[in-house]
């Protein structure tokens, strides 16, 4: 292949990059590949097989400009942060002015929304669901930035995402940040719904006291219904597996210390700043939290004593049903923030379309977005909780919720996402609930005023009158 016949650039040949040029260069477009390391590309080519006539190795950025047809477009797959933006500062002094970058790394959309503001030439922020799997086959690609530079790469895009039936799981969700927004909101939702289905297995494992097949086999079987997503499916490939150094059960033999790269503490830092809730996924986010603090919860357990016990007063019809609702819940707090997002930054975010896009190739895809998608589409600014197909659900399965939470507390089972989203649930559906008193409070020690049912603003209690020290001084 000649210099300049390349269609697209493609900078960081990791996990995520090396599958990502080889997608494209299945589906027919010629890629122009650069690593930092050498050696690397040389590999990644070489072991490339039939797919290697679409590559063009470059060793240098010089050379990796010269080798794709102008006007450029160049994928970066470096570390988030300010891997970024040095690949940025080194790379735009060789472009030319209407070169196109795409970052489809793991951006923070603050970040993203910045590098637009301060890109000298075209720019995009595209969020790509699916780890190395859809990276390679299909991933889900949520793209943010100007129209007309996504439609310079738009057939690149819609051949390498994943498809669901006909339609390919790729779009432009909006401007600047935008896609780099809602795949992190997508990635809050694969904490919440993750760390669910790990509440229940703990459930299975140390209340039912059910060995790993039989637990697998459980999971399997729910895959067959209302829950059939790709976590329940793995959930149960993962509970089966041995491993191959000793034989063991795989799960017995894991550290048990979640990891975590950061894309769900943002979600829910973000959800601060725009005070919105979503504590099924905060709970998700202090969960693996918790997880890491392995030799404090040793201690825990040589002074207090084990915290799970034995139990048999679910079955697994109401775990299931448990999961359900919890499964709706976390969803619907993650659009309900994609929504007030698009408040705040006076960005359009087509939530059914968001939906769609996650329905293959992503972490979190599911039978249910589907009707998700409908739900939202017939019922548009409604919180997806209470559109009616789902408020039937809800209806049907909260009380399950309520069942599995109740007995797991009771037997010593921590669920905080499980519980935090029955929180969410009965908080929602409560009318007059307990903030007067608070509102009571701060009045009482700040005089910071508040509404009164008669319609006044900006009332005070009694006591703004008195001049007497209160009997407790305020520590806040």
């Amino acid at each position: 292949m000649q210099d300049g016949q390349a269609r697209i650039g493609l900078i960081g040949l990791g996990t995520m990059g090396a599958a990502l040029a080889s997608n494209i260069a299945e589906k027919g477009f010629e890629v122009a590949v650069f690593n930092r390391t050498t050696q690397v590309t040389r590999e990644f080519v070489a072991d490339a097989g039939d797919l290697a006539a679409r590559m063009v190795p470059t060793e240098t950025l010089e050379a990796l400009v010269a080798a794709i047809a102008p006007p450029r477009a160049i994928i970066l797959m470096v570390p988030a942060g300010q891997p970024v933006d040095d690949q940025i500062a080194a790379l735009r002094p060789l472009l030319d002015a209407d070169d196109l970058i795409i970052d489809c790394g793991n951006a923070n959309f603050h970040e993203t929304d910045r590098r637009v503001a301060e890109a000298t030439g075209p720019f995009l922020g595209v969020g790509v669901s699916g780890g190395e799997e859809g990276a390679r086959h299909g991933p889900a690609i949520m793209g943010g930035g100007d129209p007309a530079h996504w439609a310079r790469v738009e057939d690149i895009m819609l051949a390498i995402a994943a498809h669901h039936g006909d339609e390919p799981c790729a779009a432009l969700v909006g401007p600047e940040g935008a896609g780099h927004f809602v795949k992190m909101v997508h990635n809050g939702i694969e904490y919440a719904d993750m760390q669910m289905i790990a509440e229940v297995y703990g459930i299975l494992r140390e209340g039912h006291g059910m060995g790993y097949d039989a637990i697998a086999d459980v999971f399997a079987r729910w895959d067959e219904g209302p829950l059939k997503s790709y976590l329940i499916e793995i959930s149960s490939a993962v509970a089966r597996a041995r491993d191959v150094a000793t034989g063991e059960p795989l799960l017995s033999q894991i550290i048990d210390a979640a990891g975590q790269k950061g894309t769900g503490r943002w979600t829910a830092i973000e959800s601060q700043h725009l005070m919105t809730p979503i504590p099924a996924i905060e709970a998700a986010v202090v969960a693996r939290n918790v997880s890491s603090r392995r030799e404090e919860r040793a201690r825990g357990e040589a002074m207090f004593g084990a915290a799970p016990e034995r139990f048999d007063t679910l079955d697994h019809d109401t775990l299931e049903r448990a999961l359900i609702a919890g499964k709706i819940l976390c969803y619907a707090q993650g659009f309900v923030m994609i929504a007030a997002t698009c408040e705040a930054h006076g960005w359009d975010i087509d939530l059914p379309q968001v939906a769609r896009l996650w329905r293959e190739g992503c972490i979190i895809r599911s039978t249910m977005l589907d009707d998700m998608a409908a739900a939202l589409e017939a019922h548009p600014g409604e919180n997806l909780m209470r559109t009616p197909f789902f408020a039937n659900l809800l209806k049907e399965n909260h009380g399950a919720l309520r069942r599995v939470v109740a007995e797991a507390a009771l037997h010593g089972h921590p669920t905080p996402a499980l519980s935090s989203g029955l929180a969410y649930f009965d908080a929602m559906r409560t009318a007059r609930g307990t903030a007067a008193l608070i509102q009571g409070q701060r009045d009482f020690f700040g005089l910071h005023g508040f509404e009164h049912v008669n319609g006044l603003f900006h009332q005070h209690g009694p006591w703004a009158r008195q001049t007497a020290t209160p009997k407790h001084e305020p520590k806040t």
